[in-house]
């Protein structure tokens, strides 16, 4: 009878003790993502003022994610429940490192979108609602990173997509309607999929709490449907982060809605089915993932593969560039495949620059679009000649894209290469490396033709705006500085990939005292 008395005098204590401050950095990012959003629905009849409210609340949501990551770092996971009940019955956000890490840089990517949406989207954009519609898709991002309750990273996930149809349809032209029905249908049968996962994993688990379902699953693994429940996860997730064979819904969505939209989609949505399928695989369900390890595998050759080819075959750009996102996603499955450390750390590594260049490349594809007067590559070119400048701030981010040193998409295949040959799956290997030469072939098809050749026309002058270079300019220092500094990263990456793959101390801030049910 000791034990039931100790969890008492343990919920008691959590119930009535007083929340250390800081462990509200754990919920601040998202209740400023709706507090804010709020505020700006009010102000929607007073453009510039919501478009100076949102890109400060963007700034400071960045400052926030900062400070926890910085927190996190330093004394490692930390746990907020919701209404002080003890965990596993009451809502928890707990934050580790990995957590900690994408929302830094969701944080970034959407404030670098933000600020080039001051040129991209005009007064009836402002007025129909894209300022809260992006606060609304960054609390649903921020939340899902951070939450540590399975059903809430279901929520969390409906918070972004509602949001995210309000995005891709803003406009209401033909195009984007078209692009919003297949982007909304295959992501409502993966929504369904996961909804479906989550009943069977409360039934077999009794609990929704990552850390005590992490505890348990070790225990009852040969007792419980545990491979189906994994398979099941294991293609929602990949819908929704558009791994093969279910990848054919992205290029056909992104590039309708306006090019900032596509820039906030490719460097943020995609990475949160990644996230999602990272943290379920990895550290809940660590044994089924290595069963599953030869599956997970062949799909993220084929994706790398037919993305790569997909992008050699497109004369838009900005379906070129989602080709481009779904071989990335190929990537970082591999990494996933492998589960050794090697592997998980390449695979975070590459999610964290992924959502930055992403983004950076369809920003760069807006200023092409601008600049050009068009996406088609046949009717591009003498980019070269109007800014050089320019021209090479897209040269670095089609190298870096394509895995090529000294910049950050270098590091992430280097590590993953090595631990595919480290595991003998030099296929893999060989699979990661072709993708990165088919990309480089697609640039370099990209930048001869729309910078390198003369132009069909005369180009009109193009004044230079810092809405537009600012954001560009500072996610294209952060891939040159990743790549020729990448310690730090590769350091928090592989501490992170550890902590997944021992969630000890993950544990340890869910049940200090080891009252887990």
């Amino acid at each position: 009878m000791a034990a039931p008395t100790a969890t008492i005098d343990l919920a008691a204590a959590l119930v009535t003790a007083p929340v250390p401050i800081g462990h509200w950095l754990a919920i601040l990012p998202v209740a400023h993502c709706i507090t804010l959003g709020a505020v700006l629905l009010m102000v929607r009849a007073y453009p510039r003022l919501q478009a100076c409210l949102a890109i400060s609340g963007l700034a400071g949501l960045a400052l926030m994610d900062a400070a926890l990551l910085a927190k996190v770092t330093a004394e490692g996971p930390l746990t907020m429940v919701m209404g002080r009940w003890l965990p596993p019955f009451g809502i928890a956000f707990t934050v580790d490192l990995f957590g900690a890490l994408m929302a830094f840089a969701a944080a970034l990517a959407g404030l670098a979108g933000g600020i080039f949406a001051l040129a991209d989207i005009g007064e009836s954009g402002r007025r129909y609602g894209f300022f809260p519609l992006l606060m609304l898709l960054m609390a649903g991002v921020t939340g899902a990173f951070l939450t540590g309750d399975v059903f809430n990273l279901y929520v969390w996930f409906e918070v972004l997509l509602i949001s995210s149809f309000g995005l891709i349809i803003l406009g209401s032209e033909r195009q984007q309607i078209d692009g919003a029905l297949k982007y909304a249908v295959l992501n409502l049968i993966a929504t369904t999929l996961f909804l479906a996962g989550v009943g069977i994993l409360y039934a077999v688990f009794g609990t929704l709490n990552m850390a005590d379902i992490a505890g348990k699953a070790r225990d009852i693994g040969g007792t419980a449907p545990l491979m189906s429940l994994a398979s099941l996860f294991l293609l929602a997730f990949a819908m929704k982060a558009a791994a093969f064979p279910v990848n054919f819904w992205l290029p056909a969505a992104y590039h309708t809605p306006r090019i900032t939209v596509s820039a906030l989609f490719a460097g943020l949505l995609t990475k949160v089915g990644i996230y999602a399928l990272v943290r379920v695989m990895v550290m809940l369900l660590p044994a089924e993932r290595a069963e599953l390890s030869l599956v997970i595998a062949l799909a993220a050759a084929a994706t790398i593969l037919v993305g790569a080819l997909g992008a050699l075959a497109e004369n838009d750009i900005r379906r070129l560039i989602g080709h481009v996102v779904i071989s990335g996603i190929g990537n970082m499955l591999a990494g996933i495949a492998l589960g050794n450390p090697g592997g998980i750390g390449g695979a975070i590594f590459y999610a964290l620059h992924s959502m930055v260049l992403m983004t950076a490349l369809y920003l760069a594809a807006g200023e092409i679009g601008r600049r050009g007067g068009g996406f088609c590559l046949s009717d591009l070119g003498g980019l070269y000649r109007q800014s050089g400048g320019f021209t090479w701030l897209s040269l670095v981010l089609f190298l870096a894209a394509c895995g090529l040193p000294p910049f950050s998409g270098f590091w992430p295949k280097v590590m993953l290469v090595k631990a595919a040959l480290d595991s003998g799956t030099w296929w893999l290997a060989a699979a990661i490396l072709a993708g990165g030469f088919l990309t480089m072939i697609a640039f370099g098809r990209l930048f001869l033709l729309a910078y390198w050749r003369p132009a069909p026309m005369v180009l009109a002058p193009s004044k230079p705006s810092w809405r537009t270079g600012l954001p560009l300019a500072a996610l294209t220092a952060l891939t040159i500085g990743f790549g020729i500094l990448p310690e730090r990263l590769l350091a928090l990456s592989q501490a992170a990939a550890a902590g997944l793959a021992d969630p000890q101390a993950y544990l340890h801030s869910v049940f200090p005292q080891g009252a887990q049910r």
